[in-house]
């Protein structure tokens, strides 16, 4: 099947993604899970063959495993890098400290995602990666419906009536709005807007998620925005 958020293509033509894991079994998963949906997938176990298919090809996205036998990720994306290569590079990983995190960021890795992960979460955050490739410059406001969000002075508006938020509100409303109509996982929020792991247990991404969806419907005046997605997480859409 094909992702309810993927990219516009040409016709006939498939997203192509590099996956870059030693692993076969989780290659060929991730594989299979990306071709349901609708990509075209080269896998490759080795480094040293992924970084030169990286660098010879014209690949739409590399999903690439942090740790390599024959070669470092982040030296693979470090080389990309400094060569002029902007193809955006999901890293998979079973390192899930924080500090981890940071360095594959910093080393050029445009997200990053622990093993173990779900299909639908690396489906919908390499559709993210692409949606974000093909727009032709950053825009200053996101709007969904009636509801707007500008980033240069962080003031929320829907209906032309002013929202306050709270500083993670705000953060938690520009994610969403940045995936609108695509269902976002409790743990793709905790780790994009709070920068932990996920902890299973927590119940804050409810609350907040309560809060903010009180806020945005104007205290139950205007529809709802906020929907739960059952088994998922949340979604966000324009109001009926």
């Amino acid at each position: 099947m094909e992702s309810e958020a993927s990219v516009a293509y040409p016709a006939g033509r498939r997203p192509r993604i590099l996956v870059v894991e030693d692993d076969e079994h989780v290659r060929l998963d991730i594989a299979a899970a990306l071709e349901d949906y609708g990509f075209a997938v080269d896998g490759v176990s080795s480094g040293h063959i992924g970084l030169l298919r990286a660098l010879d090809s014209d690949f739409d996205a590399v999903v690439l495993d942090r740790m390599l036998p024959d070669i470092d990720g982040l030296s693979i994306l470090s080389t990309l890098r400094n060569v002029g290569k902007e193809t955006p590079v999901l890293i998979l990983s079973a390192l899930s400290a924080v500090d981890e995190r940071v360095r594959g960021l910093r080393a050029g890795g445009d997200d990053y995602l622990t093993k173990p992960f779900d299909s639908l979460e690396l489906t919908a955050r390499l559709n993210a990666l692409l949606r974000r490739r093909s727009s032709p410059k950053e825009a200053s406001a996101l709007s969904v419906g009636d509801l707007i969000l500008d980033m240069s002075t962080h003031l929320v508006e829907r209906a032309g009536e002013a929202i306050e938020l709270k500083p993670r509100e705000y953060q938690l409303l520009e994610y969403m709005m940045r995936h609108a109509g695509q269902p976002v996982t409790r743990a793709m929020l905790f780790e994009s807007v709070w920068n932990y792991h996920f902890n299973a247990q927590t119940n804050v991404i409810d609350m907040h998620i309560g809060q903010l969806r009180r806020k945005i419907s104007l205290n139950g005046r205007l529809s709802v925005m906020i929907h739960t997605v059952r088994n998922v997480g949340y979604i966000l859409h324009a109001g009926e």
